[in-house]
């Protein structure tokens, strides 16, 4: 294969995981005319409080059968998802009108003061149909506008007005009999997998495709529901009107319930399902402003590795090139990186704290590659909840291992081959960012040969000359450039976490995490040379800084999207939940980015000075 063929292969593969496929954790799920349909609600969100509630924490009706929780898995839960049976029912293909649901009970004042909260709160209502999420669509300034969801109601001049009535739509798509069925896919990567078909199931069948919603609040006549069954007709036509309201909440007074429900069939196919979802606003400027911040920042750190690459090369050359007088005499006279051979490597001020943020930051950093990886490979779906967050544990567990294993053999790096202090080490290590196998992980890092180092290191620390500037500005004014790499991106994953948007794009991620750390690298080996050269041999803890500084320009620009991107976000309990979130980010990713820069600092210093023989 010649050079043109593995250029265009790796620029197939590279733009394959930007556009990204991804498994639907579940097969398509037949339904024959008039099979049972059942809708499920999730918890009550809102992007103002950013705090979850349960959907019957609200006098709304509750099924016959009484309320189950479906099965969770760990990271639905700690998402705040509480996906539970509803009273809503539909046969497929089945169109249905005026359904009455229930009558609720006289609204209570806990009831009535609690309603009126949520409305002001902007809480959606979220219903899920076939692992679908509805959708509600709304027009504004001719744009048509996609939401998930809808809200529990409107305040309009000092009123507040609920959404008793619920127009459906739901779109199916005629099963396809075949052998095989697509998986679904935000691009063109699709893949096969065999479909699931039941026993003496022949008869034609459809698949749910779409979910839409329209909320309307509409008053009923009370004499008319008061000897109605749940699912029976409501004796009256109901208009739903989304631009108009017409139920008050008022105390003391019930609530009626009632629904409507008409299937559509829809070329969409099953594989294609979710692109709805899917299509985020604004996205070729999404896709334009991470090419275009990819393209200028691997310019920048390419022209500083270079120039970065001839001055250490030039050095070396020169030193090289001499013969041993010649090299006595050269070190007597020159200045800069040679002068503190015998300082280089001076265990550094909290040797113990450096080891077990290094360990803990290639704890994430690693689970950080590995899960985006699966996720652009395409085994975290949007459509399984939670399975991105249980990936995450998962291999953060899992990871603890190399937590243990790099702090326990930097510490007995740093201490020549010492092992006293190596399990308490792993300990804190394991309780920074709490993890068992840390332990673990610490026992092989105990048995495994430490580092040696070129040179010796003097008993006498050699004095510092005195800086035209102080070294930690530079230090961290220098995350900037890492932060150039993922401030665009970062925006997304915001909107992701706060506003509610699916985030898809993990091949583009991935992408963009690699470019990350290459830039870590480049950024702290620049730093950590130049403080070699003025003579400044305190470089352990700079060169972790020197790159872990972004997470300074992170935390500002989540101070930045809370100002301005979530200007709805209200009251003290939001903020502060918002921004200890936020801390918790930033304290993340300054560890992984800190060990990213530590580690090829030290890289470059010990293969720096084993290059040359200096004593």
């Amino acid at each position: 294969m010649g050079h043109v063929e593995i250029w265009v292969l790796t620029m197939c593969v590279i733009f394959q995981l930007g556009y990204g496929f991804y498994l639907p954790g579940s097969y398509p799920h037949k339904y024959v005319v008039g099979g049972p349909l059942s809708v499920k609600v999730n918890s009550l969100t809102s992007i103002d409080t950013e705090m979850p509630f349960s959907y019957y924490s609200l006098p709304f009706c509750k099924p016959k059968e009484g309320v189950k929780d479906s099965a969770e898995n760990l990271g639905e839960l700690l998402m705040g998802d509480r996906i539970e049976n509803s009273p809503y029912k539909f046969k497929m293909y089945v169109n249905e009108s005026e359904i009455f649901l229930c009558q609720s009970k006289k609204v209570s004042a806990d009831d009535f003061k609690l309603l009126k909260k949520r409305i002001d709160e902007m809480y959606q209502v979220n219903l899920i149909l076939d692992n679908l999420p509805a959708i509600r669509y709304t027009k504004k300034e001719g744009f048509m506008l996609r939401w998930t969801g809808y809200p529990v109601g409107v305040k309009v001049q000092n009123l507040y007005y609920l959404f008793n009535h619920l127009k459906f739509k739901v779109l199916i798509h005629k099963y396809e009999e075949t052998s095989v069925a697509r998986v679904m896919g935000t691009g063109d990567a699709v893949e096969v997998m065999p479909t699931v078909t039941k026993e003496g199931s022949d008869m034609p069948g459809h698949m749910v495709v779409g979910f839409e919603v329209v909320p309307c609040s509409v008053v009923h006549d009370g004499n008319l529901v008061n000897k109605l069954k749940m699912y029976e007709k409501y004796q009256s036509p109901i208009k739903c009107d989304p631009n108009a309201v017409s139920m008050p909440i008022k105390e003391g007074e019930p609530i009626v319930f009632t629904y409507e429900v008409a299937f559509e069939e829809s070329d969409i196919k099953w594989p294609s399902r979710w692109d709805a979802y899917l299509k985020m606003e604004g996205s070729k400027v999404h896709w334009f402003s991470i090419l275009n911040s990819l393209m200028v920042i691997t310019f920048l750190a390419g022209i500083v590795l270079v120039i970065f690459l001839r001055t250490v090369r030039r050095d070396l050359t020169r030193y090289e090139e001499l013969d041993k007088e010649s090299q006595v005499q050269m070190n007597e006279e020159l200045s800069g990186w040679k002068l503190v051979v015998g300082d280089v490597f001076r265990a550094p001020s909290n040797p113990a704290l450096l080891c077990i943020l290094i360990g803990d930051g290639v704890q994430i950093l690693g689970m950080a590659i590995v899960t985006i990886l699966f996720a652009a490979l395409g085994f975290m779906s949007p459509a399984s909840r939670g399975t991105l967050i249980t990936g995450m544990l998962f291999f953060y567990l899992i990871l603890g291992i190399a937590a243990g294993y790099v702090a326990v053999r930097l510490w007995r790096t740093i201490g020549c081959g010492d092992h006293k202090g190596w399990i308490s080490v792993a300990w804190k290590a394991a309780c920074f960012f709490p993890v068992p196998l840390t332990l673990v992980g610490g026992y092989f890092g105990a048995k495994a040969h430490h580092i040696e180092y070129p040179v010796r290191t003097n008993q006498i620390p050699r004095e510092i000359p005195a800086q035209k500037y102080p070294s930690w500005l530079l230090v961290l004014g220098s995350g900037t450039l890492p932060f150039g790499t993922l401030f665009i991106e970062l925006f997304f994953i915001m909107s992701s976490i706060w506003m509610g948007q699916v985030y898809y794009v993990f091949g583009f991620l991935f992408i963009v995490l690699i470019l990350l750390v290459v830039v870590c690298a480049e950024v702290s080996l620049v730093l950590t040379y130049m403080h070699l050269c003025v003579e400044d041999w305190k470089w352990w803890w700079k060169s972790f800084f020197a790159s872990g500084s972004v997470a300074i320009y992170i935390f500002l620009y989540s101070i930045n999207y809370l100002i301005f991107d979530l200007k709805s976000l209200s009251g003290p309990v939001s903020a502060t939940l918002y921004l200890g979130y936020s801390l918790f980010m930033v304290l993340a990713v300054m560890l992984a980015t800190g060990t990213v820069g530590f580690l090829s600092s030290f890289w470059f210093v010990h293969y720096l000075f084993a290059s040359v023989k200096l004593d």
